[in-house]
């Protein structure tokens, strides 16, 4: 009988897909998908129009446009302090999705190891294994601060170690990597001769203060660190499908030519549109950071006042909370996903006043493990999700009450840090 290759078999389909059904049939407010209900920046969307207008319409150079792989090389030169050759080192993708499968196929060899902090983003696990890898998981301990235990960290390293994948801020916690953590990961990198894939899609939507770090401006950390990035978030067009990866040109060589052949290359377009993007104020990124604040902040006190129990996100737009009312953990936390989809029915947008309505309607995805048999998330009723222009939301006693999505977490049933590898991650709707 024919079927399916058996490396198909060692991940599941995606459960966000799943809930934005249930969603649709249940005329519920989706919390699950990951992507932002509102416009993207006129400009954006003008440069375009103007670049399908222009001719732009074949394919762009396989590695990426050569202005746009120039206006990235300044904005990471001036945001995230490296200085990169926009011909040696910058690889444009179909978005971080394929970043990320074309870094691993063109790093780690078949049996080697690759660590991942969990809960993640559920695509690391299905890269590794299509990549012909383990994955290593470290738990990050569901608590203020989302710590982990450098020793955990330590005792996951073997000699088969090939890579760590760092993603901050992080997917779902929302944790942001501090200085003194992402030392710790370059000197383990630099002792075990480790490669570092960090995952910052997020970059700008960071909360309270708290700054990015890129762990690759750190001391020697720059010729042993692949970057993985996107347009979709920073700049609200996730189905644009422009990512790309910063490398040293030897690793850079191996990404471009997988690339390649997955894809050939990103859409010419877009790429010229994102000249636009990447040329923003730096304004932009303040305001975007202060809008999604907002919405993370009413978000949670709509979900405490609704009985969960939450850990307060310092970035990216997710929450983790529990619907018992104590401080969520392995066995009970759940991902609500929407930490921009607070009631506003008009907030402002980050770029010169324009207009837009809810924030992401959220997750990149719900990353902790599944149960090895597949479980329908539940409906959780939060109340009207709605508002004024002034953000005001109304009392939840009144009224119809919809239905949201909280995406349900298996156990991940840690053991000193470890997990079998063929546990399957939550998978995800795949944007990025």
């Amino acid at each position: 009988m024919i079927g399916t290759a058996a490396r198909v078999g060692v991940f599941t389909e995606s459960v966000i897909r799943e809930m934005t059904r249930l969603a649709a049939e249940h005329d519920g407010v989706n919390l699950a998908q990951g992507f932002p209900d509102f416009p993207a920046p006129a400009e954006l969307l003008e440069a375009a129009a103007r670049a399908l207008r222009e001719g732009y319409n074949q394919y762009a150079i396989t590695w990426g446009a050569p202005n746009f792989r120039r206006a990235l090389a300044e904005k990471v030169r001036w945001f995230n302090g490296i200085t990169v050759d926009p011909e040696r080192n910058i690889t444009v993708t179909c978005g971080a999705t394929e970043a990320m499968m074309a870094t691993l196929l063109a790093t780690v060899n078949a049996g080697e190891e690759v660590i991942v902090f969990e809960p993640f983003y559920e695509n690391y696990g299905p890269d590794a294994k299509l990549s012909g890898a383990v994955p290593r998981f470290v738990p990050i301990r569901l608590e203020p601060g989302f710590p982990f235990d450098p020793d955990q960290v330590r005792a996951a390293v073997t000699p088969k170690t090939r890579a760590i994948v760092v993603n901050t801020p992080h997917n779902p916690t929302g944790k942001v990597f501090t200085r003194p953590e992402l030392e710790f990961i370059a000197e383990l990198c630099h002792r075990h001769d480790l490669l570092a894939i960090t995952d910052e899609v997020y970059e700008h939507i960071i909360y309270d203060g708290q700054a990015h770090t890129t762990l690759a401006s750190l001391p020697g950390m720059l010729e042993r660190t692949v970057i993985v990035n996107s347009l979709s978030k920073s700049y609200s067009v996730t189905g644009w499908r422009v990512g790309w990866t910063i490398a040293p040109a030897a690793i850079a060589d191996g990404i471009r030519k997988v690339h390649d052949f997955l894809t050939v290359g990103a859409a010419a377009p877009l790429q010229e549109a994102g000249v636009t993007a990447l040329g923003f104020p730096r304004q932009y990124y303040t305001d975007l950071a202060a809008m999604y604040q907002r919405k993370r902040d009413t978000l949670l006190g709509i979900l405490q006042e609704a009985g969960f129990a939450c850990l307060a996100p310092s970035g990216a737009y997710y929450i983790i909370c529990s619907p018992s009312g104590r401080r969520p953990s392995t066995r009970s936390a759940g991902v609500c996903g929407a930490c921009a989809r607070a009631p506003a029915s008009q907030q402002r947008s980050p770029l010169r006043g324009l207009q837009t309505k809810l924030g992401p309607t959220a997750s990149r995805g719900c990353p902790l493990p599944a149960p090895q048999s597949p479980v329908r998330p539940p409906l959780v009723r939060l109340g009207t999700v709605g508002g004024g222009p002034s953000g005001e939301r109304p009392p939840s006693s009144d009224g119809p009450r919809v239905p949201c999505n909280v995406a349900p977490c298996g156990d991940s049933k840690p053991s000193g840090g470890r997990r079998q590898a063929e546990v399957a991650p939550y998978a995800d709707s795949k944007p990025s």
